[in-house]
């Protein structure tokens, strides 16, 4: 999750008119907060001051790498300011002097935090924003983002082919060093130029910055990316840049007004922490780019061709905030959408069932099912009631029935009462970590009864069958029902969400496990083929052959097999899993929807890419799951 805040009047400006030069900072601050939606492996901020003296300082960055990093790293800053004010360094809130000695009172201001996507455990230097210093202006370079890059290793291999010598193999590291690339190419142009052309050097700085075409170096730099990406970044003479990928996959919202242009990865933190209308806060369409020069001069405008939109739909289903007005629409039609499905699963016994929700995130979708099966039951009552009287049958008995006791009941039964996130965490402490940050309601379930729990999706199923369903379980149900406001998750994504080895997927574990026991184990070995060939044909021309494991079964076939699979041993309650359809996400979703996890039908060419090697590694044991051999 990013954010930044480019200021586009003096910090002067804003003590005077808010009352304090910490404004941008302030804001700062909450926008990273407000976008603070689960348990995070990092964070970083990083600040530019424009226009500071030869010599002074003008770049800063703090990182911290912990579950505590936002409060860590705003509260050490608060208290250094505080000390510079006690010092009398810094006058109340005179900006001249809070620019000059705090480090992150300046113009161009920017934070991330840091999600993991490999599950591994990351450090300081895993954390946003990068930074590249040089003793130039205009040729330092900080950047940060949202992006999952599907041919990183490719863009490597082009530093490298270029003679340059990268020190670092991550995807970040990797779009710096091309953003820089381009960066210096056009420095080294227009510094020559100016040398040749005996200006003073004093006076080339600043004849750089005003020459200096950033919307076209970025444009360049970025042309052979492939992938998800948002991507904002500044140069130390003040100019910054934020582009979204073509496809529209990660989300990018922006303010743009006279004193500022604020930007970050939702909606409604916009809205709240810079205190406008939802009718201010626009969406960055994909293929565009916001720059603004070091002079205030905002553009936007494409920077490439936009492809079709597909939106990560995981953003909306679960990492986004929910209420954002669209994505809390979304998440209650979800749970909307699911309502003939439950109803078959009770029976219509509205009377001998509790619905809940878990985790924390899946309570929008929540309500919608609730609505939906309240809306269900108004209309069997309704007709029921209408046939009463044509009948001449109505009588208190009837209406008692009908109106007082059948229901849907609404329940709390688990409560997750810390920020921990449990989908997205290293491996070996998943486990352990799902078992605490859920309590039990006891007695709110008797054993005659079934339990319904909501849940936003069922990737792995791994946490579900060791923690959750053994918690609810203890509630001595009859039957325990998870529905899923999600279809099932097939494929790995490769643009930014923790879903990468194609073995831990319980509906892949499912497909293969009906594969077998059906005698259709060869299939396994023909996808394992097919993948290794796709790979050896150029990008454009790649496809998925992995829709090949599902093609053989329904959907409700893989469904029952899950439902088996995901059930504890001596569990004393019948087990039944229910996912969103295919029409119920795309109906739920307002515009367009990137469905990949589940259709397996990629916007890029390096999601066939990536889908053809996370099969083989599974395949040949890579992924540290049973291969296609031996499950």
């Amino acid at each position: 999750m990013s954010a930044a805040i480019r200021l586009l009047k003096p910090l002067s400006y804003f003590a005077e008119k808010y009352g304090s030069p910490e404004w941008a900072f302030n804001k700062l601050f909450l926008l990273m907060e407000k976008q603070h939606n689960r348990g995070q492996d990092g964070a970083g901020i990083g600040c530019i001051k424009l226009d500071m003296p030869m010599g002074e300082p003008y770049i800063f960055r703090a990182r911290d790498a912990s579950s505590s990093a936002i409060t860590n790293i705003f509260s050490a800053q608060q208290r250094h300011l505080r000390s510079l004010r006690e010092a009398g360094h810094i006058r109340g809130h005179d900006a001249a002097t809070f620019k000059q000695h705090f480090n992150f009172g300046g113009e161009v201001l920017m934070g991330h935090m840091l999600y993991g996507t490999s599950g591994v455990q990351y450090d300081e230097g895993s954390c946003h924003p990068f930074m590249r210093r040089t003793n130039w202006t205009t040729r330092t370079l900080m950047l940060q983002g949202d992006f999952g890059i599907t041919n990183i290793s490719e863009l490597h291999e082009k530093l490298i082919s270029r003679g340059q010598h990268p020190v670092f193999g991550t995807d970040t590291q990797t779009l710096l060093e091309e953003v820089g690339y381009y960066l210096d190419e056009a420095h080294t142009d227009l510094y020559r130029q100016l040398r040749d052309a005996k200006v003073d050097g004093k006076e080339i700085p600043n004849i750089i910055s005003e020459n200096l075409n950033l919307y076209d170096i970025i444009s360049k730099a970025s042309r052979s990316w492939d992938g998800g990406f948002t991507v904002m970044g500044a140069i130390g003479n003040g100019d910054f840049f934020c582009l979204r990928d073509p496809h529209s996959i990660r989300h990018c919202y922006y303010i743009h007004t006279d004193e500022y242009v604020a930007i970050a990865s939702e909606r409604v933190p916009l809205m709240s922490v810079m205190e406008v209308g939802d009718d201010e806060v626009q969406e960055l369409p994909g293929g565009h780019m916001i720059t603004v020069k070091y002079d205030g001069k905002v553009t936007i405008k494409e920077y490439t061709t936009p492809a079709e939109p597909t939106p990560c739909c995981f953003e909306d289903i679960y990492t986004s905030r929910g209420n954002d007005p669209v994505i809390y629409r979304e998440r209650k039609a979800l749970g909307a959408n699911l309502t003939e499905k439950v109803v078959a699963s009770l029976n219509e016994n509205f009377s001998k069932a509790a619905i809940t929700f878990i985790p924390n995130t899946a309570e929008v979708s929540y309500y919608g099912l609730l609505e939906g099966l309240r809306a269900y039951r108004r209309n069997k009552v309704s007709n029921a009631m209408i046939q009463a009287f044509r009948d001449g049958t109505m009588s208190e008995e009837l209406i008692n029935e009908l109106i007082l006791r059948r229901w849907p009941r609404a329940e709390k039964i688990a409560h997750k009462d810390i920020k921990l996130r449990t989908f997205i965490s290293e491996e070996s402490s998943r486990k352990q970590m799902a078992s605490q940050v859920y309590d039990l309601t006891y007695g709110a379930v008797s054993s005659d009864e079934v339990l319904v729990a909501i849940d936003d999706s069922i990737v792995r199923g791994t946490t579900l069958k060791m923690s959750l369903l053994r918690l609810l379980a203890r509630t001595q149900a009859r039957k325990i029902v998870i529905v899923s406001s999600a279809p099932q998750v097939r494929y790995p994504d490769c643009y930014g969400i923790d879903m990468s080895e194609m073995g831990k997927f319980i509906a892949f574990q499912a497909a293969v496990a009906l594969l077998k026991r059906r005698g259709m184990a060869y299939k396994l070995g023909d996808v394992y083929v097919e993948c290794n060939r796709q790979l050896k044909l150029p990008r454009e021309q790649r496809t998925n052959p992995v829709k090949q494991i599902y093609d053989s079964f329904t959907e409700d076939e893989i469904t029952d097999e899950i439902s088996r699979m995901v059930t504890p041993d001596n569990c004393p309650s019948e087990i039944q899993v229910i996912y969103q359809s295919m029409q119920g996400l795309h109906d739920a979703i307002e515009g367009p929807c990137g469905d990949w996890y589940f259709s397996g039908d990629y916007p890029t060419p390096g999601g066939f890419t990536a889908v053809c090697n996370a099969y083989i590694n599974w395949f040949e044991g890579k992924d540290g799951c049973l291969s296609g051999l031996n499950l």
